[in-house]
């Protein structure tokens, strides 16, 4: 699901909201995710998962297409883990 089909559905299922309010909403929630964790801070969204970052330490990598070795810096990036609640409600789709 895209971001611009997740407004659609949100503001077919909130009829009382207009379809800008609801790009609003997203957009405004994406931000303060995207913002605690620029942070270092955790979110938690219980029953769907939360949101970390993780430290990679510096290393050496290869080029795929020289197999030549390079330096690969230390850096930060964005983990999620599915709480309880999600894995369970996807694992029962499942046949």
């Amino acid at each position: 699901m895209t971001k611009s089909e997740l407004i659609t559905e949100l503001a077919a299922a909130n009829p009382h909201l207009l379809s800008r309010d609801v790009e609003i909403i997203v957009a405004t929630i994406f931000n303060e995710i995207t913002a605690a964790l620029s942070r270092g801070e955790r979110v938690e969204l219980r029953g769907f998962g939360a949101f970390t970052v993780k430290k990679r330490d510096a290393r050496t990598g290869r080029n795929p297409r020289t197999g030549e070795a390079v330096p690969v810096d230390e850096k930060v990036v964005p983990f999620f883990k599915a709480g309880k609640e999600l894995r369970d409600r996807v694992n029962r789709g499942k046949p």
